[in-house]
């Protein structure tokens, strides 16, 4: 079995997991999802290749973390995770591309994604359950964070925090690579 194969069969595991545990059927999660009943059902069979949006918008409904969806039983007190082992869940158009490194365990799980933002990349979130936090730290290079409609040029060095729960998006700008650390702060019980 492919790595791309067992990590749609964790994924596939575990959306039925939390949507059992959630006592929703596929058409209920469906609904609230926005994915359509026969995404959830080729899913839940680890079939068909879910995207960012979908795993997005299916943590959400949940209450979990996209990670959640996506990790398997923790093996070690300590766990080192490289960008190379790590599957991108978002591709620009330019080449950008947004890999979820790893998330906190605890009564407020952590998302720890990175971020490469070509000029002229862009991707647009849908607004997160309440309590969500994100925070932005550029690294290298020059975006722009849009939050709920206005515009925050960002350079390297800077840091940017933002409720998550209104609409969202990272744009590349400049002429350079943009290289960045996202958290997502995700509210107690997520």
């Amino acid at each position: 079995m492919s790595d791309a194969e067992a990590a749609l069969r964790t994924v596939a595991a575990n959306v039925k997991a939390a949507r059992v545990r959630a006592g929703l059927s596929l058409d209920e999660l469906g609904r609230r999802a926005r994915v359509s009943k026969g995404a959830l059902v080729g899913l839940e069979k680890a079939q068909g290749n879910p995207n960012l949006a979908t795993l997005v918008r299916l943590a959400d409904t949940l209450g979990v973390s996209v990670s959640a969806l996506m990790e398997g039983p923790a093996e070690d007190r300590v766990r080192i995770v490289t960008a190379a082992a790590v599957t991108p869940l978002w591709t620009g158009e330019r080449g950008g591309e947004a890999r979820l490194m790893l998330t906190t365990s605890g009564p407020a799980p952590v998302e720890v994604w990175r971020w490469r933002l070509e000029p002229g990349d862009a991707y647009a979130s849908h607004p997160h359950q309440a309590g969500v936090q994100e925070t932005v730290s550029v690294m290298t290079g020059e975006m722009v964070l849009v939050v709920d409609g206005t515009e925050h040029p960002l350079t390297a060095g800077q840091t940017a925090t933002f409720g998550g729960d209104a609409p969202h998006a990272y744009r590349g700008a400049g002429t350079g690579t943009c290289t960045l650390v996202m958290t997502v702060h995700l509210p107690p019980g997520a």
